[in-house]
């Protein structure tokens, strides 16, 4: 059958996550539910990134195989029926052994940092209000770039073969006064890894862990190590990198 890649963007507070579980609102399950009602048949769904529960999104994907006659129209249909905070950008018609997951070559993560309180962003950003190093965070992200084992900055029970990961861009940046942007890239992630990359350096831009210290937690293959505190608000998945 043909096979489809559908390009979302998404909301993520007010979901349990990414893939599908039981008795909990996903965001697989709204698309899924969507797609049923629009075309009245289950059309079953595959993904490219999981994020976790309360992870926004700026772009991901799922495919799917379906004889349907899928046109431009449908993304405004889609949209017509979905959430106001998930949104379908594009469905196009890919080769039939395109696979979403497995022939993406990278994915861009965005942290989100504010230092003044601002109701418009508590649930797009994280409020924290202490004094941060810029240069500090800037070389402890650099740091980071020499290492391929990331054991430490995967949470527990992280079922995977390698905990091996390239990161391509590893930089912080302050674009607005009293924000900070952490942007990463890399060819694959582990759970909850970014998080704790992030909750890390904040602890060496705040003068409580040297980079000396931060060097030695990654080389530790030790997730005790690592701070995982950081909350899923300011995270976004930015993009996933095809060929």
């Amino acid at each position: 059958m043909p096979r489809y890649f559908l390009e979302l963007a998404y909301k993520g507070t007010a979901y349990h996550g990414f893939q599908i579980q039981d008795n909990a609102a996903t965001i697989q399950l709204a698309i899924e539910k969507a797609l049923f009602t629009l075309f009245k048949v289950d059309i079953d769904l595959t993904g490219s990134s999981r994020t976790d529960a309360g992870v926004h999104a700026l772009q991901n994907y799922f495919h799917f195989d379906t004889d349907l006659v899928i046109t431009n129209k449908h993304v405004y249909n889609l949209n017509a029926i979905l959430p106001e905070d998930i949104a379908v950008k594009s469905i196009k018609l890919v080769a039939d052994t395109a696979h979403c997951r497995f022939d993406a070559v990278a994915r861009s993560y965005y942290y989100y940092i504010y230092q003044q309180k601002n109701p418009f962003l508590k649930d797009r950003g994280w409020f924290y209000p202490y004094e941060l190093d810029i240069s500090l965070l800037q070389q402890a992200a650099a740091i980071l770039k020499n290492h391929t084992d990331f054991t430490s900055f995967a949470k527990r029970n992280t079922q995977v073969f390698t905990h091996n990961c390239t990161i391509l861009i590893s930089e912080w940046s302050i674009p607005a006064d009293q924000q900070y942007i952490y942007h990463v890239q890399a060819n694959r992630f582990l759970r909850g890894m970014v998080r704790g990359l992030v909750g890390t350096m904040l602890k060496v831009g705040r003068g409580q862990l040297s980079l000396d210290d931060f060097e030695k937690i990654i080389l530790a293959k030790d997730c005790t190590k690592a701070d995982f505190s950081t909350p899923p608000q300011g995270l976004f998945l930015a993009k996933v990198i095809y060929p």
